[in-house]
């Protein structure tokens, strides 16, 4: 067994990869589309440029970047590199305590330094125009509608990651590609619903990132992206788990 430190030590090296070239490449769809004229009024700030094409783009980045960290450090700390993937773990028994808050905390850092990393690697546009790709909901989405969208999305993350990783018939070796294709569905759907964050330390990074870089500022719509995908996540285990949970024999004694 690896140690705590190194296991959580990979989620931070993880994570701070899923916010710099997932969150990055919503950033740097911004910045693309800048001074583009509005197609129609639901199509604000990403999707100018390709609609859904656009949102497919960013979901795929996102996508890849899970499943190369899936390859890279599911052996070593089963690659979560998502707070609600480990609380829901928890919730379940599935994890110990210890190691979830060991997790969790190396998860927001390593958002946070992701986001940063981001920011210096293509200068102040990233902030201004891009936000460092912060999410919050769309114009003419209500923060209930954005919830729902955040526990659906997690609810479908969740559920295939318990499918095909947590669960001991999983098929050997597809984790990464089945968990990876998954996330870039999910984003290509909700993405110009909610922003598609599905995972709390993926929404804090840039955040935080934009509130020390004087960029926007979306604090008062966070506890969408921490209830939405807890949520989502929690419900997707037991239910997964009770699903597969083999019936007793009728008549047989409890």
């Amino acid at each position: 067994m690896v140690s705590l430190f190194k296991r959580s030590v990979a989620e931070l090296i993880g994570t701070l990869l899923l916010v710099y070239f997932g969150a990055g490449a919503a950033a740097m769809t911004l910045m693309l589309v800048e001074g583009e004229e509005t197609p129609n009024v639901f199509n604000i700030g990403i999707g100018l440029l390709g609609g859904l094409g656009d949102w497919l783009a960013i979901g795929l980045a996102f996508g890849i970047t899970v499943m190369a960290v899936i390859y890279m450090f599911g052996r070593v700390s089963g690659a979560h590199i998502n707070p609600a993937v480990s609380i829901g773990l928890w919730a379940k028994g599935l994890f110990p305590a210890k190691d979830m808050v060991a997790y969790v905390v190396a998860q927001f850092i390593g958002a946070l330094a992701g986001s940063i990393l981001f920011a210096l690697s293509v200068g102040p546009e990233a902030i201004t125009v891009g936000g460092l790709g912060a999410t919050a909901p769309f114009t003419g989405i209500t923060v209930w509608e954005a919830l729902l969208a955040e526990i659906i999305g997690t609810f479908l993350l969740m559920t295939i990651i318990m499918g095909a990783a947590v669960d001991e018939n999983a098929p050997p070796g597809f984790a990464g590609l089945a968990i990876g294709l998954t996330v870039a569905g999910i984003i290509t759907t909700i993405g110009n619903i909610s922003g598609a964050s599905i995972n709390p330390a993926r929404s804090f990074g840039p955040m935080i990132a934009d509130l020390i870089f004087g960029g926007p500022d979306v604090v008062g719509v966070y506890w969408i992206y921490v209830v939405g995908p807890i949520i989502g996540a929690v419900i997707a285990v037991f239910l997964y788990s009770w699903i597969v949970k083999e019936d007793e024999p009728a008549g047989k004694a409890a």
